[in-house]
């Protein structure tokens, strides 16, 4: 009887593609509202959470950012609220590094954002990369 032969090279070939579908999957995160993917982009600044609230004839947009901060030398710097054709309506600074705080949550008050927009971005800036983190699209009451 022939044994079919072991090919070893070829099984790893297999285990590392398998590895490598696994990690992709995993670094899939979904967007607040939960309609798109994006994959995290290591050392980027990403929004995992945020609100819009009316305050009175304004907005405050609190935001909630997940980022792989080191100290002076690399941290999330400013975070963002854009409308949907891209116009930035507004920018909070971080003013320090969170290292010991992840992931934090900052509000901006006294956003004004146009009649007939229903929704907004919001998106992180890391201080060396700058805007490639997952973003999140969030209603406007």
């Amino acid at each position: 009887m022939i044994r079919p032969r072991f090919d070893f090279a070829s099984s790893h070939r297999r285990a590392l593609l398998f590895f490598v579908i696994a990690l992709i999957g995993a670094a899939c995160t979904p967007s607040v509202d939960g309609t798109t993917t994006a994959p995290v982009v290591q050392g980027c600044a990403d929004v995992v959470g945020a609100e819009v609230e009316r305050s009175g004839d304004r907005f405050v947009v609190s935001a909630t950012v997940r980022s792989t901060d080191t100290g002076w030398d690399r941290y999330a710097d400013e975070w963002e609220v854009r409308a949907p054709d891209g116009e930035v309506l507004g920018t909070r600074v971080l003013a320090h590094p969170h290292v010991d705080e992840q992931p934090f949550t900052r509000s901006l008050t006294d956003v004004d954002i146009p009649a007939g927009i229903t929704t907004v971005e919001v998106a992180a800036r890391d201080s060396v990369v700058g805007y490639c983190g997952t973003t999140a699209t969030v209603p406007v009451p």
